[in-house]
């Protein structure tokens, strides 16, 4: 095995039995493995995060179904790529009837209007598509594109899986690290797959990394220290404008709504690790503290504008500890939703009877002709029925509850 290749892609899995970390979809009771048994491939979008598995599946149904396989990304190709193995894969079907599929990886990466290019060689049997995203497929992937397609979800290779991976490396004579000693310190090879966050191939590589650096030695012994200097520091899979940066929010704001703190404040430390913009995390703050806390405790506005201004005036690394304390409080204050809900249950009631009149009774009459309207008529600064102030049609609505 040529060992200038890197060793994640050495130890890719060739057969099912490799392949690990993704039994609802690849496993032998699988609806995907069934249907390769009976060789029919449909289009295909995997949705997963980096490392856990995507291409490796891909190929491996290519070679159950002894299709061709033709691999791109859609980082650097584009339409007229697609139009070249598309005419290769006419001919070849033509020739032979052998089946091209084709795996476009980062799909999201292609602009809406190009994913159409895929569609009328996925309905004329041209191709078989098999794209790979770790964007959402609803909001990345044209909806003609996606009709056509059946999406599988890959998820996250946990740590006993990483584990496995990194001890079959280190086994593997053939296209692994098994013609070295090397070992683990401890707990060092656990350190190891829990910062790799799910990624086979940072595990890997990082792995071989070490290796590397001690190649010399007879006995290869790696500790945590070697772990944390190989990451250096630890990835997290956060992407401002994916998944997982409205899935740190949600659950961040849910926390907090909660009076979870321990939760809240995890979440808080997650997105300023991930470089979040200290001014987004501040704005939902101030947003929360009306929304969720409201009349209970109507300082907690006061707190969190104060919040935003620190770290407009500061930012970061120190503007982190006024987010911290911010969050604090908002998560242990009381929560009243009363002003919220006021608010839109008023607004439904305007989209559905619009721009009703105003009681003239509360209209100002400057001028004759508005008197002789009655516009101010009868008008009581502290009436005793105050529906009275509200249009005819809704005088009976209680809003705020």
């Amino acid at each position: 095995m040529d060992t200038s290749i890197p060793l994640a892609e050495r130890m890719r899995a060739q057969t099912w039995e490799e392949y690990v970390g993704q039994d609802h979809i690849a496993g032998k009771n699988s609806v995907l493995r069934r249907a390769l048994e009976k060789n029919e491939v449909p289009s295909m979008v995997f949705w997963g995060p980096p490392g856990s598995g995507k291409t490796t599946l891909a190929r491996l149904i290519a070679n159950k179904v002894e299709a061709d396989f033709v691999q791109f990304s859609a980082v650097s190709s584009g339409v007229k790529q697609v139009r070249e193995v598309v005419e290769i894969a006419r001919q070849r079907k033509q020739i032979n009837g052998r089946r091209t599929i084709l795996f476009v990886d980062e799909v999201h990466r292609f602009s809406k209007s190009q994913q159409d290019a895929f569609l009328p060689h996925i309905e004329d049997g041209t191709i078989i598509f098999i794209g790979a995203t770790t964007e959402n497929p609803s909001f990345e992937i044209n909806s003609a594109l996606l009709s056509r397609s059946r999406v599988f979800v890959l998820e996250a290779l946990n740590e006993e899986f990483m584990v496995s991976l990194i001890d079959t490396a280190l086994k593997d004579k053939e296209r692994g690290l098994g013609n070295l000693k090397v070992s683990f310190e401890k707990d060092a090879r656990e350190l190891l797959a829990r910062l790799s966050n799910g990624d086979a191939r940072v595990a890997l590589n990082t792995l071989e990394f070490m290796v590397l650096a001690r190649k010399n030695d007879k006995k290869i012994l790696l500790n945590d220290q070697d772990v944390y200097d190989a990451m250096q520091k630890m990835p997290l899979l956060y992407d401002r404008a994916g998944d997982e940066h409205f899935n740190t929010i949600s659950a961040f704001i849910k926390s907090m709504r909660a009076g979870a703190v321990d939760a809240a404040v995890y979440y808080l430390a997650r997105m300023i690790e991930a470089g979040e913009d200290p001014l987004f995390i501040a704005r939902r703050m101030v947003i929360f503290a009306s929304e969720d806390i409201g009349m209970a405790q109507p300082t907690a506005l006061v707190v969190a504008n104060e919040v935003f201004s620190a770290c407009q005036v500061i930012g970061y690394p120190e503007c982190a500890i006024n987010l911290a304390h911010g969050v604090v409080y908002l998560a242990s204050a009381k929560k009243d939703r009363r002003a919220y809900d006021a608010l839109r249950a008023a607004q439904a009631d305007i989209r559905e009877t619009g721009n009703l009149p105003i009681p003239k009774t509360i209209l100002n009459a400057p001028t004759k002709l508005m008197k002789n309207l009655n516009y101010g008529a009868g008008y009581q600064q502290y009436p005793d029925d105050k529906s009275m102030l509200l249009p005819d049609k809704l005088r009976h609505k209680k809003y705020f509850k």
